[in-house]
């Protein structure tokens, strides 16, 4: 029962991510919002996130709950998110988004730690659940590409509100996690940062995440660029997420305990690939196909993260590791993906947007490596 529960909120949750991300930049373009003002509304949603998202996650630390604020959260979400596609004004849309990003984003970490936590105790693999989530994410994106196209920008409120609604019935009826006994202490989180193999990771998330960022925000704009239409947007983010599947599935094959880093240098090399490629291209068709590349990038990527991540955090700090990582993936980077990504795009094009993407991951690449030296050396 509970392993139905967890899948079900996983294929929901990120079909949620999937009416955001990739459609609200969409969404703004066709309010007559230009590509840089939605750099920067969407920057400073990632500024939000840098509030919100370690604020939740200390929440669940300390009152040794994930449920509960996950239940908080999407109830909020549902509300803004739903508001926010009926809006039309500047002002409206601005406030309603960095609404949306308070509650929606801290969902994720929140999300991934319930997911791994839970997948320990029931003794299945991380990846068997995640894969609903990149079902999800594919479904959602491709239904809702086709409904903006037939019934107009606004009605993507109402398929948030129900995915919404049904999301918080289904964690309402989810057990909580297991947690440490360990009281959380400022202390404690201070040795987790002063961490050396702590610090050196998440400089490599970050560099690694800002291009990866930057192409979730402009990938649906560049397409229109290109002459597609909103149909097509949702077509690339299904191919992008459909990819995804199967490596999430076939976690427990590849996902060994000792090669992550390894796994996560390898995927940001692919990301160099697959930015390079996008820019290259001058069909919206061509870009979508490119986007299959996401097979070796992201699922790979994220899902090798984390475990390393939960290797070098201890217990009681999960919640909170799991918010640092996806804070450096989803807010730091996310404010300096979205703006200095929209003034290169709107001032220099989509196509160098893309050979900068490229350049940006090439320079993760090399650091992984030097990282993985290193690692190599001190056994």
């Amino acid at each position: 029962m509970q392993k139905t529960l967890l899948k079900s909120y996983n294929f929901l949750f990120f079909g949620l991510l999937a009416l955001f991300i990739p459609f609200l930049p969409v969404f703004m373009k066709a309010q007559g919002i230009s590509e840089t003002q939605v750099g920067l509304i969407i920057s400073a949603g990632g500024l939000v996130t840098i509030i919100a998202q370690p604020l939740w996650g200390m929440i669940s630390d300390r009152f040794k709950t994930v449920r509960k604020v996950i239940l908080i959260l999407v109830f909020f979400t549902t509300i803004s998110g739903f508001f926010l596609y009926q809006m039309s004004t500047f002002t409206t849309i601005i406030l309603l988004t960095l609404i949306v990003y308070a509650f929606l984003m801290p969902l994720d970490p929140l999300t991934e730690s319930l997911s791994f936590t839970t997948s320990e105790t029931l003794k299945i693999t991380y990846g068997s659940v995640r894969t609903y989530g990149a079902l999800g994410y594919a479904v959602l994106s491709l239904v809702v590409g086709y409904v903006m196209n037939w019934f107009g920008m606004t009605s993507i409120s109402y398929l948030f509100g129900l995915l919404g609604v049904i999301c918080f019935f289904i964690v309402f009826f989810m057990k909580d996690v297991p947690t440490s006994p360990v009281p959380v202490t400022i202390n404690g989180l201070k040795k987790v940062l002063a961490n050396r193999e702590m610090q050196l990771f998440l400089l490599l998330i970050f560099i690694a995440s800002i291009p990866a960022r930057m192409n979730d925000t402009f990938l649906g704009i560049h397409i229109g660029t290109l002459h597609g239409d909103t149909k097509l947007v949702g077509i690339a983010f299904f191919i992008s997420a459909s990819s995804e599947i199967v490596i999430f599935a076939l976690s427990f094959w590849w996902l060994k305990k000792g090669r992550e880093l390894q796994l996560i240098t390898i995927a940001i090399f692919f990301y160099a690939i697959r930015f390079l490629l996008s820019g290259f291209v001058e069909h919206p068709y061509a870009l979508i196909a490119v986007q299959i590349l996401q097979m070796v990038t992201f699922p790979i990527f994220y899902t090798a993260a984390i475990q390393y991540l939960y290797q070098i955090v201890p217990r009681e700090w999960r919640a909170t590791g799991q918010t640092l990582l996806a804070l450096l993936f989803f807010g730091i980077s996310g404010i300096i993906s979205a703006a200095v990504g929209g003034y290169v795009y709107n001032t220099f094009g989509g196509h160098f947007f893309y050979y900068m993407l490229a350049s940006i991951s090439g320079i993760a690449f090399l650091y992984g490596l030097v990282l993985l030296s290193r690692q190599k050396r001190l056994g």
